[in-house]
């Protein structure tokens, strides 16, 4: 179903919200649209929603299985303004949001749903889930010169860790909350933003009132932004992007300066859950 804008769809479409998980897909540009839905679709997800622009087509196959809302990323803040309204609409809902060419996973996925996974998660009394963004690279920038190809995907399988996490207004580290850093963000930081050098995204959370994202993807309730609770490990979920890859390859700032993304740690990815458990890139806590 198409809906001219977010706003229209809350208003005409609020049983949808009430029922979870729902999948909030920001589509940025052309690249892996279709795939990047197909993904969201198989993992189990109630509703998948596709806020995108009106000029890019979908496939016959995906469009009368998501909700089409006409939106455009571009404006500065507008990912994150969305993201807000819809957990003020859809108070007690599991949501989950990423952008195209990002794909989730989690421990098991391949034989779970995403609805099995967050059902426990909620058993142990977690309204929120950390997931790494792995960032995925073709290995051939000359046949693929946007850095991005499913059949040629490569990831780093190690160069990751973390960094205590500190409260501005005391300067002492928070608990059980760190900054996550790796991938190609850290090789190549010189061309990221400060700001947007981190790994780590709550992208999987129950939405309540008051509940706000905040543009470094954390929220501001801050149990919100740990990693797990505090008497053992919890699930954590991992989404392999190829987002950073193609933009440093569209910036004309960066993309001289980068001919090939792989290096001596540079592995295939197998798009499969078990490499990025094996390489602890996720966590599976409790759930055997």
């Amino acid at each position: 179903m198409e809906h001219p804008s977010l706003d229209h769809f809350m208003k005409t479409q609020r049983d949808v919200l009430q029922k979870g998980p729902i999948a909030l897909i920001f589509v940025e540009d052309d690249v892996e649209v279709a795939t990047t839905l197909r993904h969201h679709l198989q993992s189990g997800f109630r509703s998948v929603l596709a806020l995108m622009p009106d000029a890019f087509d979908l496939p016959t196959d995906v469009e009368p299985r998501v909700e089409r809302i006409s939106f455009d990323c571009g404006p500065r803040g507008a990912v994150i303004e969305a993201v807000n309204k819809v957990i003020a609409a859809a108070p007690g809902t599991w949501l989950y949001y990423c952008y195209n060419a990002e794909y989730l996973f989690y421990p098991f996925c391949e034989t779970r749903s995403v609805g099995e996974m967050l059902a426990f998660h909620t058993e142990e009394r977690r309204d929120a889930m950390l997931t790494y963004v792995i960032d995925l690279y073709a290995d051939d920038l000359v046949r693929c010169p946007n850095a991005v190809s499913l059949d040629r995907a490569f990831m780093d399988k190690s160069g990751y860790y973390a960094q205590s996490r500190k409260a501005p207004e005391t300067g002492h580290p928070r608990e059980r909350q760190l900054d996550f850093f790796g991938g190609v963000r850290w090789r190549y930081e010189e061309h990221i933003p400060k700001d947007s050098r981190k790994i780590d995204r709550i992208a999987l959370f129950r939405a309540k009132p008051g509940l706000t994202l905040l543009p470094n993807h954390t929220f501001d309730d801050q149990e919100y932004n740990t990693y797990a609770c505090p008497w053992h490990h919890n699930l954590t979920a991992a989404i392999c992007s190829f987002r950073t890859a193609k933009a440093l390859k569209r910036n004309p700032g960066s993309t001289y300066d980068i001919h090939s993304f792989k290096w001596h740690n540079s592995t295939p990815f197998e798009w499969h859950s078990r490499q990025l458990l094996d390489l602890g890139l996720m966590e599976p806590g409790q759930w055997f």
